[in-house]
C-alpha cells in the first residue's frame, strides 16, 4: 500500500486567525472531514472513535480554538446552514455503528 498523500489543502485565512492544525491520518480509528464555503472559509472535523469525541476547527473562528462537537452540533461558534449540514453529515458518517 502506498503512503502517498491523496489530499492536501493550503490555509486560506490571514495570520491573525492563528496557526492551522496539522492533521494527518496517522492516528488510527479517526474520521476526518474538510469543508470550504464559497468565501474560502475553511473547517476541519475530527472524530476520534476510540474516545467518542468530535472536534471542529474553523479558520474564521480562530484555528487555535477547537470546538467540542456534541451529537453533530456545536453550541458556538454560530454556523451557517451549509456548515451545519456538512457537520451533521460528518457526525452521522463518523458515529454510525
Amino acid at each position: 500500500m502506498s503512503r502517498q498523500a491523496i489530499f492536501s489543502v493550503a490555509n486560506h485565512h490571514v495570520d491573525s486567525c492563528g496557526t492551522p492544525p496539522q492533521i494527518d491520518d496517522s492516528t488510527p480509528n479517526r474520521y476526518l472531514g474538510y469543508f470550504e464555503n464559497e468565501h474560502g472559509e475553511q473547517a476541519i472535523f475530527i472524530y476520534d472513535r476510540t474516545a467518542r469525541k468530535g472536534t471542529l476547527y474553523m479558520g474564521d473562528a480562530g484555528w487555535d480554538r477547537p470546538y467540542l462537537v456534541v451529537d453533530g452540533a456545536v453550541p458556538e461558534p454560530i454556523l451557517g446552514t451549509d456548515e451545519q449540514m456538512w457537520l451533521a453529515a460528518c457526525w452521522k458518517t463518523a458515529t454510525r455503528a
